[in-house]
């Protein structure tokens, strides 16, 4: 995966590329489940890398040293959110421009952009590649049946949850995102990272 804008990773302090992190709203169960089941059954090669999630920063590389730094913004960033309630429902895609399929956000949509252009300066500051459109990916780089098959499944679906942090993801060199920091809303105390698992964070750029 390349950095965005397709431009080169910078080194980090060892001369190798940096890791690559992303900031995202995590879909809670039960849904987050049926969600990466899903989207494994379309055989997409990452649905067992990347829990479903709404992008808010595409994935970015961030050298060891510079953790910190955004680590802190990311917190000044949440703290000046409220928590908010975000809904979903039905399927869109990005065919033909990108070979996605989503699970559309139809509640929570403005503050999931203010979370986005928020979280998006300073350290992470880059330019978009694509408009801001909130979504959960189901699909991604897989054959048109499959994705076809996949919307339509989905298309009744609807979940509304609350959401009360941002969490920073970082991808091994095995390919899994996993969480790094959780980032309560309005300044709460840090929620305790979970113990990582082989799906544990985001690692699909929106399109």
């Amino acid at each position: 995966m390349s950095a965005p804008g397709g431009t080169d990773a910078p080194d980090g302090t060892d001369g190798a590329a940096a890791p690559l992190l992303g900031v995202a709203v995590r879909v809670p169960e039960p849904w987050s489940t049926l969600l990466q089941r899903e989207r494994a059954a379309t055989g997409d090669p990452v649905a067992w890398s990347v829990a479903p999630h709404v992008t808010l920063v595409n994935p970015t590389p961030v050298a060891p040293a510079a953790r910190a730094a955004v680590s802190a913004h990311l917190e000044r960033v949440a703290a000046a959110a409220d928590p908010f309630v975000l809904r979903l429902r039905g399927t869109g895609t990005f065919r033909p421009v990108s070979p996605v399929v989503y699970v559309d956000v139809v509640a929570g949509h403005e503050a999931c952009a203010a979370l986005e252009r928020a979280a998006r300066r300073g350290p992470l500051a880059q330019p978009l590649r694509f408009p801001f459109h909130p979504h959960v990916t189901v699909a991604h780089h897989v054959d048109d049946d499959a994705a076809d098959a996949v919307q339509a499944r989905l298309a009744d679906l609807e979940a509304e949850f609350l959401v009360e942090a941002l969490e920073c993801f970082v991808q091994g060199p095995d390919g899994v995102w996993r969480t790094e920091d959780v980032h309560r809303l309005g300044g709460g105390s840090p929620a305790p990272v979970a113990a990582a698992s082989r799906a544990d964070a985001p690692g699909t750029p929106r399109p």
